[in-house]
C-alpha cells in the first residue's frame, strides 16, 4: 500500500499537478497539507473522478489538511485535540480497513513557528506538546498508525543545504528539535531516514534565490510510524521531480509502501 504526504501550497493553484500525480503514481492514500481553500472549495469531483474517498478540513486561505483514501474510511476525525480554541485547519485523522486489518491515518500540517520571539513560536511548541499527547494515545490502539505531513522541523544537519543559514529558523531551533525527538521517542519510526541513511536528500526548496537549480532544499515532510506499521514497511521515496513541473508546490510528495496483505 502505497501511503504519500504532500504540502501542496494551494490545492487551487497546483490542481493540474496533483491530478496528474495521482494519476500517473496511483498512491492508495495521499495526505495533503496547505490546501488554503474551506471544505466546500475542494475540488472533490475532479478527485472522486479519480477513483478516491476524500476527508478534508480546510480554512479559507491559510491551512487546511486533507486525506485521500482509495478504500472507504471507517470514521474521519477534525483538528487536533487538546485545546479547543484553536481554530487552525492543521489535523485530520482517519481510519480504514484493509486486507492487512485496521489502518490509521493522520495528514499534519505543523505550525512554522516564526519570527520565532513572537506567540508564533510559542503556539508552534504547544502543538507539538499536543501532538506528543495525542500520539501516546493512538500508540494504545496497537495498530497500524502512519502520522504524515509537513513537520516544519529540520531534524538534523544532514537534512538543510546550509545549515549555518537556518541556524536560528524556527525550523531548526534546538528546542523544535527536542520537541520532535520527544514524539519520536514515544516509540515512532521515521520511515524515510530508516529506508535512506545517506543525506542531503529534500522535499522543499524555495522559491527564492534559486533554491531549486541549486538544490539548496531542506528535508522537512515526513511519516512516522508506529511499530505495527514499520513492521509492514517496505520502501520510501521522494518524488523530487514534481517540484520541475508548471507552476509547482514548494514541497514534493514523499511516499512510503507498507505491506498490507
Amino acid at each position: 500500500m502505497k501511503i504519500a504526504t504532500w504540502n501542496v501550497n494551494s490545492i487551487k493553484a497546483r490542481l493540474p499537478n496533483v491530478l496528474q500525480w495521482l494519476q500517473q503514481e496511483q498512491p492508495d492514500i495521499a495526505c495533503l497539507q496547505e490546501l488554503k481553500c474551506v471544505d466546500d472549495a475542494f475540488p472533490v469531483t475532479e478527485i472522486e473522478d479519480l477513483g478516491y474517498n476524500i476527508a478534508v478540513h480546510g480554512q479559507k486561505t491559510y491551512n487546511g489538511v486533507a486525506i485521500l483514501s482509495k478504500r472507504p474510511f471507517d470514521e474521519v476525525s477534525n483538528g487536533l485535540p487538546g485545546d479547543e480554541s484553536d481554530e487552525q485547519a492543521r489535523y485530520v485523522e482517519a481510519s480504514l480497513s484493509t486486507p492487512g486489518g485496521a489502518l490509521r491515518v493522520a495528514s499534519i500540517y505543523l505550525p512554522n513557528g516564526n519570527p520565532v520571539d513572537t506567540a508564533k513560536y510559542d503556539y508552534k511548541l504547544a502543538w507539538m506538546e499536543r501532538l506528543t499527547e495525542h500520539a501516546k494515545t493512538l500508540l494504545t490502539y496497537e495498530e497500524p498508525l502512519v502520522l504524515a505531513g509537513d513537520y516544519n522541523v529540520i531534524i538534523d544537519e544532514q537534512d538543510v543545504h546550509d545549515p549555518d543559514a537556518w541556524r536560528g529558523d524556527a525550523l531548526f531551533r534546538p528546542q523544535t528539535a527536542e520537541r520532535f525527538q520527544s514524539l519520536v521517542n514515544l516509540g515512532l519510526t521515521n520511515s524515510f531516514k530508516a529506508c535512506n541513511a545517506q543525506g542531503n536528500l529534500y522535499s522543499f526548496w524555495d522559491y527564492q534565490a534559486g533554491a531549486w537549480p541549486k538544490d539548496n532544499g531542506i528535508l522537512i515532510d515526513h511519516l512516522l510510524l508506529s511499530p505495527q506499521a514499520a513492521d509492514k514497511l517496505r520502501s520510501s521515496q521522494i518524488d523530487k521531480f514534481t517540484r520541475g513541473w508548471e507552476r509547482p508546490s514548494d514541497h514534493v510528495p514523499v511516499w512510503i509502501d507498507l505491506d498490507m496483505g
